[in-house]
């Protein structure tokens, strides 16, 4: 049985009447796009099932013009405890949605997950249905597929969020494989077009991330191990596009550690001659273990992943660093 119809028919054993598709924490493009899609695929199969997108935690900035331009609605009070059924979309543990994991946790409705991190131990035991392909490079390609599986056309503006997702998630299309460029010529073919998706979301940075990214470099400390050159520091915003700021400047690898309302961040990001010479995952080797060893949660990509935890700056970035010198090789 293909994995559309073990969902579909899942929400009819649940005699299922409103579905929430959560998304995690400061939701991105790939996270939200991939809700709208399945959203209306479940509406195919089910005419009547309320299908709701939820952001509890708030949408990122890039993506708020683009479900502006795509029309996509989403509740960002969304109401868990009625849901039939929440789906998990694009997160890979409770932890991504902070203070909202308690009415998580409290609801009687079956979870379900569709992503494609390295999942959660815990996370996973807990759903009722997990679809993860950590092979994918966006929780989008996961959900075209169900489409083709159900052999049931993409609308014009679901292919545009699903290449959008897809975009978004692989850095224009930067760390893409044969299977993400072949479904983005398919969905061009659908009728996008590529270059006006890539526009809509693409828009110039403000200052305040300017800042961050130079103080970022200003704070820096660079680290050498064998011939790799690893760069650390610490903002208080940005640190995603700090990290990869600092990877463009000639890094091969960079963490970036930030701290709001008392809650420690650190983003992650590497160049593909670091993940592929050295072989760490850094999701799986250097982002999960410092989760855990700080008293949070990590996850991600291969080359760009994050930790949410406790503590300070310092010790954030010095864990980081014993990992890394325990994982590269000697002869790497």
């Amino acid at each position: 049985m293909s994995n559309i119809n073990q969902i579909v028919n899942f929400l009819k054993e649940q005699q299922a009447t409103f579905v929430l598709l959560l998304c995690h924490k400061s939701a991105d493009a790939d996270a939200i796009c991939a809700a709208y899609a399945l959203q209306g695929l479940l509406k195919r199969f089910l005419p009547d099932l309320v299908v709701e997108i939820g952001a509890p935690q708030g949408i990122n900035k890039p993506t708020k013009q683009l479900i502006e331009n795509l029309s996509i609605t989403v509740s960002l009070k969304p109401n868990i405890e009625s849901a039939s059924v929440i789906f998990l979309i694009d997160m890979n543990t409770f932890d991504q949605l902070d203070e909202v994991v308690d009415r998580l946790k409290a609801s009687n409705a079956p979870l379900m997950i569709i992503d494609h991190h390295t999942p959660s131990l815990d996370t996973e035991q807990i759903c009722s249905f997990n679809l993860v392909n950590e092979q994918a490079a966006a929780t989008c390609e996961i959900i075209y597929t169900l489409y083709q599986q159900a052999s049931i056309p993409v609308s014009l503006n679901e292919a545009k969020a699903l290449f959008a997702g897809i975009a978004f998630d692989t850095r224009h299309f930067a760390l893409g494989d044969s299977d993400t460029f072949r479904i983005a010529g398919e969905l061009v073919n659908a009728g996008v077009d590529a270059q006006e998706m890539l526009i809509s979301f693409s828009n110039p940075i403000d200052n305040s991330e300017r800042l961050a990214k130079l103080k970022a470099c200003k704070r820096v400390k660079i680290v050498k191990i064998g011939e790799w050159i690893l760069a650390l520091s610490h903002v208080s915003a940005y640190e995603a596009s700090a990290a990869k700021s600092l990877v463009d400047l000639g890094a091969h690898m960079a963490a970036v550690a930030g701290k709001k309302a008392g809650k420690l961040e650190v983003s992650l990001r590497c160049n593909r001659d670091f993940n592929e010479k050295t072989g760490i995952h850094l999701g799986k080797d250097i982002s999960m273990p410092m989760g855990e060893l700080l008293g949070g949660v990590g996850g991600g990509h291969a080359m760009a992943a994050g930790v949410n935890a406790k503590g300070t700056l310092d010790n954030a970035l010095n864990k980081c660093l014993e990992l890394l010198k325990e994982k590269i090789p000697i002869n790497a």
